[in-house]
This record gives C-alpha cells, sequence and structure tokens, in this order.
C-alpha cells in the first residue's frame, strides 16, 4: 500500500507540478495552464503506469504467496487511481484555487 501511494503521489506531484510551471513561467491563464498541462502530462503518467503494472505482471504470474497479493493490488490499484489522478486532480485544484473558466475571462 505504501509503494502504491507513492506512486500515486508522484503523479499528482508531476501534474500540479507542470500546472505551476504553466501559469509561473509560460504566464498561462489558469484555466489554459490546467488543460495545458494534463495533455503534457498525460503520456508520461500514463508510461509510468504501464511499466510498474507490466513489471509486476511476473510477480502475479509466479509470485510467492507474498508477492502475488502485493503485485495484484499494486497493479490494479494504480490502473484505478491513475484515472482518479487525471480527472480528479484538475478538478480540485480549479476548485481548491478558484480558477474560472469562462471564456471570456481569459
Amino acid at each position: 500500500m505504501i509503494s502504491l501511494a507513492g506512486i500515486i503521489i508522484n503523479n499528482a506531484i508531476v501534474l500540479i507540478d507542470r500546472i505551476r510551471i504553466e501559469v509561473e513561467e509560460l504566464g498561462e491563464p489558469e484555466a489554459k495552464a490546467i488543460i495545458d498541462a494534463c495533455q503534457q502530462r498525460l503520456r508520461p503518467i500514463l508510461l509510468t503506469t504501464a511499466t510498474t503494472v507490466l513489471g509486476m505482471m511476473p510477480l502475479w504470474w509466479g509470485g510467492t504467496a507474498m508477492f502475488k497479493p502485493m503485485a495484484i493490488s499494486i497493479m490494479f490499484g494504480l490502473a484505478f487511481a491513475t484515472l482518479l489522478t487525471l480527472l480528479v486532480v484538475p478538478v480540485l485544484y480549479a476548485a481548491l484555487f478558484q480558477v474560472n473558466f469562462d471564456q471570456g475571462n481569459e
């Protein structure tokens, strides 16, 4: 569970840091920065998830009594949490920082 939480938190940090870069360094409006950051970080987050899930497959198929449940929980937990990271983190960021998505205010 700790390793799974570490990967999920890392994905969220990567996404939030990219939003910060878009706003502070590139001068994007916050609404556009959130969308651009999600588009730019989609591939790295999905690749991290895919490599971790595929790397756990041998433990799932041929692991011992300790490693098999760990591999299953990391694989399916990470796959589900990746979707949540890509959907929930931007929504929470926009809600907590009160980002306005009106077209006329950009």
